[in-house]
């Protein structure tokens, strides 16, 4: 549904609808009279990457979020590829984003799902954008590189991205397959590569961490989104610099920060506490448990939505104790504490583990029993 009272947002419209038009039709006669060469396609994805990891791990991640601090060169050079990534200002990216986590969900929501798959995917960008509040971007209007490159925008894309098509073609010798490949086709993947964020992460998925809102985790779109696709974490938990929480979950974007934090690039790294994350999960696991009773397993709802509750309480309450526990002993050991209190704390920490080991198997399997159930 776009409301064309706002005004049309001709500029990149116009680009956004020319540049994929001509490329679809581009591509037959490309590959008709030519072939492209492995080289070409090697350094085609690894732009893809740089270019995408700019916008999730420099757009999204640092500017939006703040989720971590860098110095000034690898911020010169987030805003290099940015620039190159074609979609706006890092100041007007943030704006949007912002807007978008403060009224998810909303009319205020700037890509909203609630107006349609097609809107919160491409269609948004056709109305006119709301001019920039600096109350909501303060920290990002104080930042002079960032103010620079919104400034000067439009030339740097062009500037980024002609230097990519005439130094590759040639190297390569290969300006027809620079063009195509490194500029059209890298653009073109990387635009629905960012717009599968605000469509199909809010639309293909499960809720583990929050049903508050449309956000879902759903690891095919982390491949597709460059780790972007837990996004029902993400937007229970905007400021941790992750969105794949687990080590085996597909977020190069994390892994670029966890690197760069490694190498001294990054720093101050903010990250969500494991129990807080999993009394959320346990809350709405408990929910969604005194849901498939009522719908499912009527007749089994009195018997087992007490011990849904006991549990779930249960879990949460030694959870809390246990961070508590953490906590007093991590300051009692700065303060040198005497080492009988430290190893009397330590051996509470272990019986309160031992006791959530316990619970947490009662849990899953009280879950696998309910959740099966036709």
């Amino acid at each position: 549904m776009i409301n064309l009272k706002k005004g049309v947002n001709w500029s990149p419209t116009i680009f956004l609808i020319i540049f994929q038009v001509a490329l679809i039709i581009w591509l037959p006669f490309y590959f008709y009279y030519n072939r492209p060469t492995l080289s070409m396609v090697a350094a085609s994805v690894v732009l893809l990457y740089a270019t995408g990891l700019s916008i999730t791990g420099g757009y999204h991640r640092f500017y939006s979020h703040r989720s971590y601090k860098t110095n000034f060169f690898l911020e010169w050079l987030l805003l290099f590829f940015g620039s190159m990534a074609g979609q706006g200002s890092a100041l007007r990216w943030s704006y949007d984003h912002r807007l978008h986590h403060a009224f998810v969900d909303t009319d205020k929501d700037p890509y909203s799902i609630q107006k349609g798959f097609w809107y919160a995917h491409f269609l948004w960008i056709i109305e006119k954008p709301q001019p920039i509040n600096p109350k909501v971007v303060s920290d990002l209007i104080s930042n002079p590189v960032v103010v620079f490159q919104h400034r000067f925008y439009v030339f740097l894309f062009i500037l980024t991205n002609s230097l990519v098509f005439l130094s590759l073609g040639w190297f390569l010798n290969d300006y027809t397959g620079a063009l195509t490949f490194a500029v059209g086709v890298r653009l073109f993947c990387l635009y629905h590569s960012t717009w599968f964020i605000n469509s199909l992460a809010h639309t293909w998925g499960d809720q583990p961490f929050s049903q508050e809102h449309s956000a879902v985790n759903n690891y095919i779109i982390s491949f597709l989104t460059f780790g972007e696709g837990y996004h029902n974490y993400h937007h229970t938990y905007a400021n941790d610099y992750r969105n794949g929480i687990y080590w085996y979950q597909f977020d190069p974007t994390k892994w670029l920060i966890w690197l760069l934090s490694k190498l001294g690039l990054a720093y101050h790294l903010r990250t969500t506490d494991k129990y807080t994350i999993k009394k959320r999960m346990v809350t709405e696991h408990a929910y969604l448990l005194r849901e498939k009773l009522v719908k499912s397993w009527e007749s089994k709802r009195i018997e087992w939505e007490p011990i849904i509750n006991e549990l779930s309480s249960n879990l949460v309450r030694k959870m809390t104790d246990f961070s508590q526990l953490k906590s007093r002993y991590r300051e009692l050991k700065t303060q040198c504490t005497e080492a009988p209190l430290l190893k009397e704390i330590k051996k509470e920490m272990k019986a309160l583990q031992k006791s959530l080991r316990q619970d947490w198997k009662k849990w899953w399997q009280l879950s696998k029993t309910i959740m099966s159930h036709a």
